[in-house]
């Protein structure tokens, strides 16, 4: 049976519970989380996709979880939320590109997941306006970051290259500016200002 391709382009960004910077980054998931563990959410917004003959186009998603010691050593617990505008195949589709099922990024990650929590489907609603990024979702994940302005201006972020990052190998520099995460038994609230962010363009396919 053929292999169905898949694309998708648009934009993500995440915070972690980890201070900033997150030294997993910076040493290939090597290092341990500044907190001893690393509750995370990375957000999506598909500017544009296809699965097949489905289109993805203007969808978010979600992928939530924790990694309960060194990201490198796995064990994580990992639960993904989709657009609740959705379609059934369309549904399909992202579960299959977000859990990597489908190959591509995404299915690297693969094998440091222990447990997969599920998928809801909720209303997503994704911000980007320059160096701010916001996700809300009602009841179950509210995150913002601002970028890292670089020595470029304040409106151009300092990067991060070459990395393992599944969204894309050169990352801006965030910090989170608020995480609030109640989903799949994991609860994780922040507002310090001191936890680490990142967001990036994207593009998959498989």
């Amino acid at each position: 049976m053929a292999k169905t391709k898949w694309h998708l382009s648009g934009d993500y960004f995440e915070t972690c519970s980890c201070d900033y910077l997150c030294p997993c980054i910076p040493t290939n998931m090597a290092a341990k989380p500044t907190k001893g563990h690393c509750t995370f959410a990375f957000a999506f917004h598909v500017a544009e996709g296809r699965h097949g003959d489905v289109k993805l186009d203007g969808l978010n998603f979600a992928v939530v979880g924790l990694a309960p010691t060194v990201m490198g050593e796995g064990g994580w617990s990992v639960g993904l939320i989709v657009d609740e505008r959705a379609s059934a195949r369309q549904r399909d589709a992202v579960t299959a590109i977000a859990s990597g099922q489908a190959g591509g990024p995404m299915a690297a990650v693969g094998p440091l997941i222990k447990t997969f929590l599920g998928v809801e489907s909720k209303p997503i609603r994704f911000e980007k306006k320059g160096m701010h990024r916001a996700v809300s979702i009602p009841g179950v994940l509210d995150q913002a970051v601002e970028g890292v302005p670089g020595a470029a201006g304040p409106n151009a972020p300092l990067h991060i290259d070459n990395t393992l990052h599944p969204a894309n190998s050169r990352l801006a520099l965030a910090r989170a500016t608020r995480s609030h995460l109640h989903t799949f038994g994991l609860d994780w609230d922040d507002t310090t200002g001191r936890n680490n962010g990142h967001f990036a363009p994207f593009k998959w396919k498989g």
